[in-house]
């Protein structure tokens, strides 16, 4: 039987059921959105019980692969970087990687995306991008100021049109919500301030000048005096 080769492959039933589903998202060529067979269906199908089944679609629910939804059918999720930003959260606060490491990793890609979105950016796009830079110089409060400097970060890494940029981009939420009050700290002078605020007004610029190079040096720029006064 189906389910008895698989189990030796080794796993628990809840193993074997969440792979079986998985199977099934990509043997019927399921997009994202698309409804699934209920629990039932995959209960009998595997010989296992409702409650393996039900276990099996709380787990992928948690990883975002499916919906589930309270009265409907479980659909094919959508990429979701919150989960890989818990991931990151964790491997942080266990110690695993540092805060350093993870910043390096993020100059590299938002080096990236700053020149994409410069290429590929709509006027809505570098509209946002700009909204954001001023909603930052605006901002009386540092969450305010927290919250812009995500949506600015997000929404250059989506204007690059490389949806994993801005999935990888959104996983760095967590830690921004930390990292970016405490980098304000170190900033304690209105000039040391207005200077990171006018850093950012710069590169959605450089976006919305369609200037791939001046977005990509100053946003290098931006991570490299970062990295040094705050890590």
């Amino acid at each position: 039987m189906r389910h008895a080769a698989q189990l030796e492959e080794g796993g628990s039933l809840v193993d074997l059921a969440v792979r079986r589903v998985r199977d099934h998202i990509r043997e019927s060529d399921l997009k994202v959105g698309d409804t699934l067979p209920g629990e039932g269906q995959f209960a009998a199908e595997l010989g296992v019980s409702r409650a393996v089944m039900r276990e099996a679609f709380g787990a992928l629910a948690a990883l975002r692969l499916i919906d589930v939804g309270n009265g409907r059918r479980a659909r094919v999720g959508a990429i979701d970087g919150s989960v890989m930003g818990t991931s990151l959260d964790h491997a942080v606060a266990t110690a695993q990687i540092s805060v350093a490491e993870v910043w390096d990793v993020r100059r590299t890609l938002e080096l990236r995306t700053a020149y994409l979105a410069a290429r590929h950016r709509s006027d809505a796009d570098a509209h946002l991008i700009l909204a954001a830079a001023t909603a930052m110089r605006t901002a009386t409060e540092i969450d305010d100021v927290t919250r812009n400097d995500i949506i600015f970060h997000q929404t250059i890494a989506r204007a690059s049109g490389n949806m994993l940029f801005l999935q990888i981009v959104r996983s760095f939420e967590p830690l921004m919500k930390v990292a970016v009050p405490l980098a304000w700290e170190t900033r304690s002078t209105e000039t040391a301030r207005i200077e990171v605020l006018r850093r950012h007004k710069d590169i959605a610029e450089a976006i919305a000048d369609k200037d791939t190079d001046r977005a990509s040096m100053l946003m290098v720029a931006h991570f490299d005096e970062s990295i040094a006064k705050d890590l």
